[in-house]
């Protein structure tokens, strides 16, 4: 999407980079973080209540990942599972550290970051890649800096929702409760998918390709196709290059190239659940976010609401943004309206009850006691 540096202009007021990690999930979550070049975070894995932020810096070209444990049960000082033996986490475990020294173990969603790649650009992503465990939001910070303030919100904060149960209703609309929704609002309100319902959201991994398929039979009857069977609410899912490792699911060998490695049923699955997520190697032109250098961002695990579509409808603000650097004023009056009046035509013909089990965007956060995601 890159064609060009963008004219850069780091005129910030703070010396800091600041990255957040929030769990707005039903239950705790255990963030790890990896990097890949430049200063990381002090802590690297940390323990997340429901509602609970962790605040920490990184340098201005850090490159790393980010991405959410579930399940875990560390010993006293967090160097092994509770057992001492195996896995810590149920999924996205890191040796079973509890400060993560290694990336997480597969199937895992991850929000990947090169701050600053030296050519003006942040570059970053939600990578499901590697598999899909919990759904998350990418938030930008923008630092008091005049060159990103000027960014339509709308079209820098990606969301994928791919979880049963935490799915806001067809036609959502989060902002008569939530103002400052992943810090956009009513002007440039986020344009969320309205295609995926309650049975698509909780089948839309492959069979084979689920980390804990129900057992044979299910509700007593051996139904046909497999498919048929209830699946549980909390169910990560492996992509195909996790899961098999072949080279025409993981695009290597003779399949190195856009040409030759073609997206799985898994990966289409993914972009009609997240569509602004990262499905396999090759795609990139339709999920990677790429803006001036300079910002800090917050990761915030189970933001709520539904998935975004920033990078398919405003495709041609987006590539203008990752050439020029900015979206000129004709463009954002012009996305400002379209998104307003998507949003007025959503409200108008759906009429719902915001239920707080699928929204869970407040630090108070109200948790209904039968469903329980993660057990």
């Amino acid at each position: 999407m890159a064609q060009k540096a963008p004219w850069k202009t780091n005129r910030r007021k703070l010396d800091i980079t600041p990255l957040l990690v929030t769990n707005h999930c039903p239950d705790n979550i255990w963030p790890g973080i990896s990097t890949q070049s430049g200063t990381g975070p002090g802590q690297n894995g940390f323990q997340l209540k429901p509602g609970e932020t962790k605040n920490q810096t990184v340098s201005e070209d850090w490159q790393g990942r980010v991405w959410g444990r579930t399940n875990c049960s560390f010993n006293h000082d967090g160097t092994a599972s509770a057992s001492g033996q195996g896995k810590a986490c149920l999924s996205g475990d890191c040796n079973g550290a509890l400060n993560c020294r290694v990336g997480g173990d597969v199937p895992v969603s991850l929000a990947e970051f090169t701050l600053d790649a030296g050519d003006g650009h942040t570059y970053y992503d939600i990578s499901l890649v590697d598999g899909y465990n919990v759904p998350m939001a990418i938030v930008l910070q923008p630092l008091e800096n005049i060159t990103l303030d000027d960014i339509p919100p709308n079209l820098t904060n990606p969301s994928c929702q791919g979880t049963d149960g935490l799915l806001a209703p067809q036609g959502y609309n989060p902002y008569p409760e939530y103002p400052d929704f992943l810090r956009t609002n009513t002007s440039y309100p986020l344009p969320f998918d309205q295609d995926v319902d309650e049975n698509k959201i909780s089948r839309w991994c492959p069979w084979d390709l689920q980390q804990t398929p129900p057992e044979k039979p299910g509700d007593g009857v051996y139904p046909y196709p497999d498919d048929n069977i209830q699946r549980p609410q909390f169910n990560p899912c492996y992509s195909a290059c996790a899961k098999n490792n072949q080279p025409q699911d993981c695009c290597t060998g003779k399949y190195n190239s856009p040409s030759a490695c073609k997206p799985s049923e898994y990966s289409k699955n993914v972009k009609s659940v997240c569509p602004d997520a990262y499905s396999f190697a090759f795609d990139d032109q339709t999920s990677t976010f790429i803006i001036p250098s300079g910002a800090g961002f917050e990761v915030v695990f189970c933001p709520g609401a539904r998935s975004t579509t920033i990078l398919s409808t405003s495709r041609a603000e987006m590539l203008q943004l990752s050439q020029q650097g900015k979206v000129d004023k004709q463009a954002t009056i012009g996305l400002k309206r379209a998104s307003a009046s998507k949003l007025r035509r959503n409200a108008a013909s759906t009429t719902f009850r915001l239920d707080r089990t699928l929204l869970t965007v407040t630090v108070v956060l109200t948790v209904v006691a039968s469903v329980h995601v993660f057990c």
